[in-house]
């Protein structure tokens, strides 16, 4: 069992005064309730987070790495519950060794119109994780925040609609868009940042485009 680090009991500490974008806002009566699992944890390398890799073959964010998690079901207590309950669906993780901390601000996605609750959360007792639903995830990897925070494997990522956002290559994954600018906001937040050059561009690669446009 490890100690709950310094810089993740700051992140909680102002979780819920977290500054949310105009455009990820919730508009009022609209979007499916959803929640994801942002569970850190002691790993090899250190401190890691856990991230999957979407499957190619889903209809929505194919191929896409993201924190494990889905929508709130009637049968959850809320959003707590739901995130943990997909990460054991889709890593196989225990949810007895996680210890919840808190919840950060709810987020829009307009594309799948949900709106989703990161909860954050410390692997005080990892367990062995796997894709451990085929249908929804290719792989499950726990991704070292050091790597995260690397000025090497930072970029800006620029989408063919104009719009733009972090993205992080880390583990032979490229992580963008909503993981990526939560996880962004995270390691600033958690005062884990290191200085990078967000001018250094890149645009969002083709094949990634065509997954992410995926309906059906």
């Amino acid at each position: 069992m490890t100690q709950v680090p310094g810089w993740l009991e700051r992140l909680a500490a102002q979780a819920q005064r977290i500054r949310v974008p105009v455009p990820l806002r919730p508009p009022d009566g609209r979007g499916r309730r959803a929640a994801v699992l942002m569970l850190f944890g002691e790993g090899p390398d250190g401190p890691d987070v856990l991230l999957i890799q979407r499957s190619t073959r889903g209809r929505r964010h194919a191929g896409q790495p993201a924190f494990p998690g889905g929508g709130v079901d009637p049968e959850d207590a809320g959003p707590i519950e739901a995130a943990l309950r997909e990460a054991e669906e889709e890593t196989g993780a225990d949810p007895r060794g996680v210890h919840v901390i808190c919840t950060m601000p709810e987020l829009y996605l307009p594309y799948s119109d949900n709106r989703v609750t990161p909860v954050v959360a410390w692997w005080r007792e990892p367990s062995a994780v796997h894709a451990a639903s085929p249908d929804e995830v290719d792989s499950v990897e726990r991704v070292p925040i050091a790597e995260l925070v690397d000025p090497a494997n930072r970029v800006t990522l620029r989408h063919p609609r104009g719009t733009a956002g972090p993205a992080f290559r880390v583990r032979g994954m490229l992580v963008w868009g909503f993981t990526a600018m939560v996880l962004d906001t995270v390691l600033r937040e958690g005062g884990l940042e290191q200085p990078w050059d967000p001018e250094r561009m890149e645009d969002l690669p083709p094949d990634v485009v065509r997954l992410a446009s995926r309906t059906g």
